[in-house]
């Protein structure tokens, strides 16, 4: 039996629960000082901030630091190939993505990128973003396909994500997305590339056992609301819970869909409407937010607060993707929630903690310092949670443990 004895902690700071919280909820934690964390075969078996159990296993001095569940990245498109670094030219020039896509770039440039590399190049290639990712804190993370948007080519990234799940330290969650744009070759053919990605696509992808979402990008230019429904519907018929971009750039009811079909979790809504933030709440569904693409892109901010004053629990990624996003790390989300969503701390800690391991079916597991959850921690160059959330630019992450074994320091 491995066992480890986190002791001297400064602070113990966690959200706590097997569900997402939402409204006042979100912003409750708990926090214990000179506290102590024991867990044994990389489970959490027990915290608190007296009686010490003793312990004939690993122990680890915290020096009186900040400690926090470690971060879960609920939104990711982790694989592709190739860069876009072309395209900032154009950002810089204020030309609308939109536009960049329907010149051949953005989405497209990538899928002739992704489809060109092989399953080893693409391993090592976000095996590589993934190391990266936990030397910032990130112990889960959600990875989508879409980059493919042919049958085997979108199988193919799917295969390189069961591939580092097993391989690399971090729990990796699969989402498949070959509804992230229209594929060159059906241009003129919609109704095709629908048929091949309700009937071929979607699944074959549910009966390898390769996704545990469906995602669909719900937006002008891309697929419709009821394009998209059609799209989710073939995914809860071949047993994929349904994700959606919705409300990125234009509202066209992608957030009051994900609200009616019970959708897991709506992403970036960053217009989101009224209407759809009440149909969020209703049912239920995580509006996964992704403050740093809208850093990238100098454009308009997601609405967090009321978001949260209307009870719809907000989850906080990365959105990591080579056009829109090349950003990995979650500290600088944390750092940019607060300053542009005007979130208090401890609801962000929830927002890229519990409430993102609820956006990505993995609440019972992970996000939270709670007995029998996953021994998943991070150890912070901080004094406390304002600290953490306060400095910009630094990694901060001064020990990542994942499952009881010390991954990262």
């Amino acid at each position: 039996m491995s066992s480890l004895l986190i002791h001297n902690i400064g602070m113990l700071v966690t959200p706590e629960g097997t569900e997402a919280r939402r409204g006042v909820e979100q912003g409750k934690v708990r926090v214990l000082e000179h506290a102590w964390i024991y867990a044994e075969n990389g489970e959490i078996i027990s915290c608190g901030d007296r009686n010490m159990p003793i312990t004939m296993g690993q122990k680890l001095d915290a020096g009186g630091r900040l400690v926090t569940p470690g971060l879960v990245d609920a939104h990711t498109h982790l694989i592709f190939g190739g860069w876009r670094q072309n395209e900032l030219a154009m950002k810089l020039r204020n030309v609308p993505y939109l536009d960049i896509l329907a010149a051949g770039g953005g989405i497209l440039s990538t899928v002739k990128a992704t489809r060109a590399a092989t399953e080893d190049e693409l391993t090592a290639k976000a095996a590589a973003a993934l190391d990266e990712m936990l030397a910032f804190g990130t112990t889960t993370c959600e990875a989508k396909s879409g980059y493919g948007l042919e049958k085997e080519e979108e199988l193919k990234q799917l295969r390189v994500i069961k591939r580092l799940n097993k391989e690399h330290p971090m729990d990796l969650v699969p989402t498949f997305m070959g509804a992230h744009a229209l594929p060159p070759e059906f241009k003129e053919n919609r109704e095709g590339y629908l048929k091949l990605l309700c009937e071929e696509m979607i699944p074959a992808a549910a009966k390898q056992k390769l996704a545990k979402f469906c995602d669909v990008f719900c937006e002008t230019g891309v697929f419709t609301a009821e394009e998209s429904r059609r799209i989710l519907q073939a995914g809860l018929d071949n047993g994929l819970t349904p994700k959606i971009h919705a409300d990125e750039i234009d509202a066209i009811g992608g957030s009051q869909l994900a609200g009616e079909i019970g959708a897991i979790s709506a992403e970036h809504l960053i217009v989101c409407p009224d209407e759809g933030i009440e149909r969020l709440a209703e049912g239920g569904t995580v509006a996964c937010l992704l403050p740093a693409t809208s850093f990238y892109l100098n454009s308009t901010y997601a609405p967090a607060r009321r978001m949260i004053e209307a009870g719809v629990p907000v989850a906080l990624a990365s959105d990591y993707n080579p056009g829109s996003c090349p950003c990995l790390n979650l500290q600088l989300v944390m750092n940019i929630a607060c300053l542009k969503y005007r979130l208090t701390p401890e609801e962000v800690l929830t927002g890229v903690t519990l409430n993102a391991a609820a956006a990505v079916g993995m609440a019972d597991k992970v996000g939270s310092i709670d007995r029998a959850k996953q021994a998943d921690l991070v150890i912070w160059d901080a004094p406390d949670l304002n600290y953490l959330c306060y400095r910009l630019g630094s990694n901060l992450a001064h020990t990542v443990i994942k499952k009881g074994e010390i991954c990262h320091g």
